[in-house]
């Protein structure tokens, strides 16, 4: 269908919570085809809906050649192993900084058929999985960082030309 342009931390709509999709025709359809052609350019691992203007429970993902999605995903299952990963967001733009995160994850969900879906994952997948559906909760990355690594975080945000301005 699309590449969607995005919405920016600052936006609203990043820091709410999507409600679920209750509706699955042509527009949850349209939304997916969106969603997929927007995580695949080259260097997006995942885009969930809200970084689209669209606050509905989907994401998509694009990671070690799978491309896929997930509508109203719940994570249902974290490791209790985790580790320190380098993260960003397409959302924060250039902002690249540690997080704690499960080294593997799984997350169930339905497709636009609204037929069952898991998805499961370690390492860089595990990590979008987590990342994408805090998105849907209304959770940035930025919020899981240290206070000193948000401070900054925040500081770098309001100095960038991307940031989202009233």
């Amino acid at each position: 269908m699309a590449v969607r342009d995005l919405r920016y931390f600052g936006d609203p709509v990043l820091t709410t919570a999507c409600d679920p999709i209750t509706t699955f025709d042509t527009s949850t359809k349209a939304l997916v085809d969106d969603l997929l052609d927007t995580v695949a350019l080259p260097g997006r691992a995942g885009l969930a809906a809200p970084q689209i203007g669209v606050s509905l429970r989907a994401f998509s993902y694009n990671v070690d050649g799978k491309l896929g999605y997930v509508l109203n995903p719940e994570l249902v299952e974290l490791s209790e192993e985790t580790r320190e990963v380098s993260e960003g967001c397409l959302s924060v733009p250039e902002l690249w900084f540690p997080v704690e995160r499960s080294v593997s994850a799984v997350v169930r969900g339905v497709d636009a058929n609204n037929e069952p879906v898991t998805v499961s994952g370690t390492g860089v997948l595990a990590q979008c999985l987590q990342h994408e559906t805090d998105h849907l909760n209304g959770m940035l990355y930025l919020t899981r960082l240290t206070s000193d690594r948000r401070k900054e975080a925040m500081r770098e945000s309001r100095k960038s030309g991307w940031f989202w301005r009233r």
